[in-house]
């Protein structure tokens, strides 16, 4: 990757020479190029009716070979004779006939007259203007460009380089002379402006200007390019094509550590490394043999691409977006091409099939997965894929140590051993008969205000189907003869026929109750009615922002959710209401409870659920045992499935007495891991076995 000086004003100037010439007239006598010149205006214009997708009277124009075959009407053209072709004809109009295309923009006279001369020239051009076999095809982008000769100048004095022999022509064609040379200070700014993206200081241009010998000039470039700000300035075009970002994009946007592959941009140009290397380890470092921590770093070229972790989302179609980011990133910055076209048909207008885009992708497909993401946690493993730890080698030392003091001690916390067992079975019995007694609730009435459809199930639970308004209110009524209850409990209860099997009606499987409402009425004396109110709510799990008490606040904009991030959104839940006093009426007690969604975020409803109520003096009690494995205590022994003692098990060892001590060490670890500031990358790394892929 040399170093050259900054465009001049005389390359400047060449530009616009060169484009105003692609921009003139074509010399009416001149051969007329079919790739170039004709096929883009049947692209434009004919494509729609008689291109790939549509063949009108089944004539197609997308290629050179079928525009010689013609259609219904016959061949479209005869080669040598443009004005006696049937194409011309409809072109312009003719025959009583309406001109061609019938919508959109006609061709110009000067459009037409360029192809009544590729005909009259005899159609010549390659057998297929499309696709090709990539052993076979030739495109005119891919010719090997020839260097025209240098223009005869008047002033041949002035030239230095072929360059200005094609901007001295341009100039004494117009009748102008080139200016004068800039004065130094001007020249030293604009030098500086370029290579280093400062303008010079004034001891820099001091130094210039006292420097009279012939060389000065040289000197100033040379120690530009040796400056460690030339590197700098000239990664910032790069890193743009690279997309660096040093956060994740998408909703979140978190921060991720993509520093040190900027470092290495800047530092391969300063080094000078020449731009076969700089294209090779950006693109496969990670492949070479016994690569370098510096190799492996640049491939974070390709690990610039956005990361999505919101909640819900699909990883594979993240994985897989990221991979034909990379494939399309490669042939724009390497290849100058917008290969995108290809990944869903074979590209229009440059020679790329499908299957070849898929091919190259088959390279990006190859690689670990994008993330590591704990879950539980919120935070991303140092072991993860994506990530390489990086120097200093002996934080990463430390840092490998404690990881492994963790693997251990979370080995030991996952292992049986005959005291946790025998503890673990007076545990279970301990349990089942502590915990309060439930009554479950039988509906007699239900009601969405919102027009959801309700329908009670043989297990007493609810499941809420059809509309699924912005904002509801299920309404229950149930009776029952207890006079002293307690509290009222809500099982959220996941089902099949829910958004991701989930308790909640959301996209996510999730739901936010705003209000729990409960009024009493004795069955003896219906004019006796009383407003319950409640001193807590406790759940098995809730969301940081949207936590149990505020379903019993007053305020419609706060309420529950569950935490879908703890264990996912298809495990029952359950809260429960304790209420000030015990309620109830002797001879029995008409409920009538209200479950209000009435948030700003839309459609956030319970799916399923089923209410209890119980008289225990402790009602909170039930909570602390979640209901997954309250249900699974209730399974008689023998019959418990290998899931459900895991299950247990795992239960038992976050709450045994026996292993606090070790419970305790392990968060001690975890957080000596969490304040290590051992700085890592993102970087690509092959599989051991492909994976395969598919057009």
């Amino acid at each position: 990757m040399g170093k050259t000086p900054s465009l001049s004003l005389a390359g400047t100037a060449t530009l616009l020479f060169l484009s105003s010439l692609a921009l003139s007239q074509p010399d009416p006598q001149a051969p007329v190029d079919y790739v170039k010149q004709v096929r883009p205006l049947f692209e434009g214009r004919c494509y729609p009716c008689h291109g790939p997708d549509n063949q009108m009277v089944r004539l197609r124009l997308d290629s050179r070979q079928n525009v010689l075959k013609g259609g219904n009407s016959g061949p479209a053209i005869i080669p040598g004779k443009g004005k006696e072709s049937l194409l011309y004809q409809r072109i312009s109009g003719l025959g009583g006939n309406p001109q061609m295309p019938l919508s959109g923009e006609k061709l110009t006279p000067e459009q037409i007259q360029l192809i009544v001369s590729w005909i009259d020239q005899g159609a010549t051009g390659p057998a297929e203007g499309g696709i090709k076999p990539v052993e076979t095809r030739k495109h005119w982008a891919y010719e090997k460009p020839q260097r025209p000769p240098a223009p005869p100048v008047k002033n041949a004095a002035w030239i230095r380089n072929p360059v200005d022999s094609f901007i001295l022509a341009r100039l004494e064609q117009e009748g102008l002379a080139p200016s004068p040379e800039a004065p130094r200070e001007r020249l030293l700014r604009r030098l500086s402006l370029d290579l280093i993206g400062v303008p010079p200081s004034v001891p820099e241009l001091e130094s210039f200007l006292a420097d009279t010998s012939l060389g000065a000039y040289e000197k100033v470039v040379d120690r530009l390019f040796s400056s460690p700000q030339f590197g700098e300035r000239w990664a910032k075009p790069w890193l743009d094509l690279a997309r660096y970002a040093d956060t994740q994009g998408y909703e979140k946007d978190n921060r991720r550590s993509m520093w040190p592959y900027r470092d290495w941009v800047i530092h391969a140009l300063n080094k000078n490394m020449p731009f076969d290397q700089f294209t090779i380890e950006q693109i496969a470092g990670d492949l070479l043999p016994n690569a370098s921590l510096d190799q492996q770093i640049a491939t974070g070229f390709h690990r610039n691409t956005l990361i999505n972790e919101e909640g819900g989302t699909d990883p594979e179609e993240y994985r897989i977006a990221a991979v034909l980011d990379r494939v399309n990133t490669t042939a724009t910055v390497w290849l100058g091409s917008t290969l995108g076209c290809s990944q869903c048909h074979n590209h229009k207008y440059d020679p790329f099939t499908q299957e070849e885009y898929y091919r190259l992708a088959a390279f990006f497909n190859n690689t670990e997965e994008e993330v590591n993401v704990d879950r539980r946690n919120s935070e991303v493993s140092s072991r993860g894929p994506s990530l390489m730890i990086l120097p200093p080698l002996s934080l990463a030392s430390t840092r490998r140590n404690l990881e492994d003091e963790i693997l251990q001690m979370e080995k030991v916390n996952h292992t049986s051993t005959p005291e946790l067992e025998a503890a673990q079975l007076r545990w279970e019995e301990e349990t089942k008969s502590s915990l309060p007694r439930w009554t479950p609730l039988k509906p007699v009435e239900l009601l969405s205000l919102g027009g959801a459809t309700l329908t009670r199930l043989k297990d007493l639970s609810v499941l809420a189907g059809g509309y699924n308004p912005d904002q509801d209110t299920f309404v229950v009524v149930s009776e029952i003869p207890l006079e002293q209850i307690s509290a009222i409990r809500l099982e959220a209860l996941t089902d099949a026929s829910l958004p991701q099997r989930g308790p909640g009606r959301g996209l996510d499987g999730n739901f936010l109750l705003t209000e729990f409402e409960v009024e009493t009425t004795s069955l003896r004396d219906p004019t006796r009615t009383q407003s319950v109110e409640w001193t807590s709510a406790q759940a098995d799990s809730s969301q940081s922002d949207h936590r149990s008490r505020d379903a019993i606040d007053g305020n419609p904009l706060t309420g529950w959710s569950i935490d879908p991030q703890k264990e996912g959104s298809r495990v029952d839940r359950q809260i429960v209401f304790v209420s000030r006093q015990p309620f109830g009426y002797p001879g029995g007690t008409r409920l009538r409870l209200r479950l209000r969604h009435d948030s700003a975020f839309p459609r956030q409803t319970l799916g399923r659920f089923r209410l209890s109520v119980t008289d225990a003096k402790e009602p909170e009690a039930i909570v602390e045992t979640p209901l997954q494995i309250q249900r699974i205590l209730r399974t008689p022994r023998q019959e418990r499935h290998p899931e459900q003692r895991r299950l247990l098990a795992e239960h038992y060892r976050s709450i045994s007495p026996l292993l606090k001590g070790l419970r305790e060490r392990l968060a001690i670890k975890r957080e000596e891991l969490n304040q290590l500031n051992s700085p890592t990358t993102l970087v690509m790394k092959e599989l051991p076995q492909p994976r395969a892929t598919y057009i």
